[in-house]
């Protein structure tokens, strides 16, 4: 890769290939503070260091001496001369710093209390209402507001860091943070709160920027296997872990499918409900949310899908956020067959079908480039979502339907091979492209034809030959919910329904219903204060578009507790459609904004104040 339209920095000339951090976190001022020392390999002739950073102070810039190598004391350093360029509102500023091509580069700087990368959130925003939570989310080019780096998922760089904290707070990264298993009994045992407010981390393994990975709070550790455990806060902490129960299956199944697991261990942070995403794929750490942890494990498939990031994503990551599908639609597909070992080929079929229905749905607002599977990616946005939704979804159906002509027994080596191949290496389409035809195509001539894999990677929409899943009990769903739309007739069984046919229910719903047919369903099923925030949101976006006032309080209650992206920004958008609707959505974001991440916020506003 020589650039990424979405970075300012410069790896063709050089690269970081490890990073030191000491951090200060500040809860008072939410400021993070401290030093970024980085490692350096230079390619070719050249005098310049390219960083990204959004609203940074730079305090000073030092290259270390020749010769005085890592933990040089001060006088091992030299002043640098260095500029940040005049920001951009979305890429921030590139910080060039000049050097003699030193093999040590070291920043100084503090954050903003408004980078767009962190959310300090105060007691009373926590499950225990005691002490203070931070947390990060540097995907997708978030980390540059609390890193100087290198902010592009082409550069790869292993890294190392000392945190201060409050010493009544527990601090974790995207790293080994220190759990070791006592022999005897294989329980693991997490690293001792020292009451210092001291940590030490260590990432071994090189990662892109965006998996840079950090939070803070009144954190406790539950034990789910040898290799895995659950991070919360004490009041969930044993809920989290019963319904993550099956992680160590998981980590099994998709070994046995695709390989090694290569990380250590596999642990699992879930955050406060804030978090703007359903989870995030940090290595070591998944960030979760706690809109999963719902007593059932019906939405358990956000660690099936975080998890298999720890292949393609993590492992085998896209060079650029133009190739986003090779991170997201492969991680789909594992997902997928991961859902389907460990809870069976219906559940499984069903998530796909969900999948599915999403793909073409969001298809008729988008121009043919747009329905292209290589998107154009972020444009220059930092808040990717909508559109680029996509690539990924039809990513992975591309690969499913792969599956199928090759069959499994060829399909899984193909896989395997591919993440062996590129392990630990960042590459764009064209590199699997080439891997594609050169393991499976030539290996295997006439299964498919180039006009059909043309189909998927460049034309517009989803191939005529493309075959939906098709699960037997959404047809009942189907069935039903179509008899209750005709006559009244509320559907039978529908109280044991699980969320995969609520969902369907729901989704394939008419957007706006009657009062009287609402009232009906809520009268029957209790949709209204729901704990499932899957069902939650489409139903509260049916509440909304169809201006059902009896429901109002608790969506409002519900937009308020809630900051995931996934579950919020639909709601706003149906009560964007009506003149009583966008009142209170004025109203409650207005409201629920303080406890929002700023990602989701960003969102949000588009929605409301578009």
């Amino acid at each position: 890769m020589t650039h990424d339209r979405h970075s300012y920095a410069e790896p063709a000339l050089v690269r970081t290939t490890h990073l030191e951090l000491e951090l200060d976190l500040d809860f008072a001022a939410k400021v993070l503070s401290g030093t970024a020392t980085h490692t350096l390999a230079w390619s070719g002739p050249g005098d310049r260091l390219v960083l990204d950073t959004r609203d940074l102070t730079v305090l000073a810039v030092e290259g270390a001496v020749e010769g005085s190598g890592e933990g040089a004391v001060d006088e091992g350093w030299e002043p640098l001369e260095y500029s940040l360029a005049v920001p951009d509102d979305e890429l921030g500023s590139a910080l060039s710093i000049r050097t003699r091509q030193h093999a040590q580069v070291r920043v100084s700087y503090r954050t903003a209390p408004t980078a767009t990368g962190l959310q300090w959130l105060e007691p009373s925003m926590t499950a225990g209402g005691m002490t203070p939570f931070m947390f990060s989310q540097s995907q997708a080019i978030h980390a540059r507001s609390w890193v100087p780096v290198q902010d592009t998922p082409g550069v790869r760089f292993s890294y190392a860091a000392h945190v201060t904290a409050p010493p009544e707070l527990m601090v974790l990264m995207s790293a080994d943070n220190g759990t070791t298993s006592r022999r005897a009994d294989s329980d693991p045992t997490p690293p001792p709160r020292s009451g210092s407010g001291s940590f030490d981390v260590h990432m071994p393994e090189p990662i892109p920027s965006y998996l840079l990975a950090i939070a803070a709070g009144d954190l406790v550790f539950e034990a789910i296997g040898e290799r895995s455990g659950v991070w919360a806060e004490p009041e969930m902490a044993k809920r989290a872990a019963t319904e993550f129960a099956d992680t160590e299956e998981m980590m099994r199944v998709t070994e046995a499918l695709f390989g090694p697991y290569r990380w250590g261990r596999y642990d699992i942070l879930v955050l406060p409900p804030s978090f703007p995403y359903g989870g995030m794929e940090n290595p070591r750490m998944t960030f979760a949310t706690p809109t999963v942890v719902i007593g059932d494990k019906s939405l358990v498939s956000v660690v099936a899908h975080e998890l298999a990031h720890s292949w393609s994503g993590n492992l085998v990551t896209q060079d650029s956020w133009d190739d986003i599908w090779l991170n997201e639609g492969f991680t789909s597909y594992v997902e997928n067959r991961i859902v389907e070992a460990v809870y069976g080929t219906e559940f499984a079929v069903m998530e796909t079908a969900i999948k599915q229905h999403s793909t073409v749905v969001k298809l008729d607002p988008l121009s043919p480039a747009e329905q292209a599977v290589e998107l154009p990616g972020l444009n220059h946005r930092s808040h990717y979502y909508g559109t680029t939704a996509l690539g990924p979804l039809k990513g992975c159906w591309f690969l499913a339907w792969l599956e199928e002509r090759f069959t499994r027994e060829v399909f899984d080596p193909f896989l395997r091979g591919y993440f062996d191949r590129f392990a630990f290496r960042s590459i764009n389409s064209e590199d699997f492209a080439e891997h594609l035809r050169e393991q499976l195509l030539d290996q295997h001539p006439g299964v498919v034809t180039e006009a059909e894999i043309a189909a998927w990677l460049d034309e517009p929409g989803i191939p005529a030959f493309a075959e939906r899943a098709v699960s037997a009990r959404f047809e009942v769903v189907d069935e039903l919910r179509d008899r209750w739309l005709t006559t009244g007739e509320l559907p039978d069984g529908a109280s044991r329904w699980t969320t995969q046919e609520w969902l369907r229910f729901l989704d394939a719903a008419p957007d706006v219903l009657d009062a009287s047919q609402l009232q009906q369903l809520d009268r029957e099923f209790g949709l209204t204060g729901t704990a499932n925030g899957e069902i939650a949101r489409r139903w509260y976006s049916i509440v909304a578009a169809s201006s059902y006032t009896p429901a109002y309080d608790e969506l409002a209650s519900f937009l308020t507790r809630v900051g995931r992206m996934k579950l919020v920004v639909p709601v706003y958008k149906a009560l964007m459609s009506t003149e009583e609707g966008r009142e209170l959505a004025g109203k409650v974001f207005a409201t629920a904004k303080p406890g929002y991440h700023p990602i989701t916020t960003a969102a949000v506003q588009k929605v409301v104040i578009s």
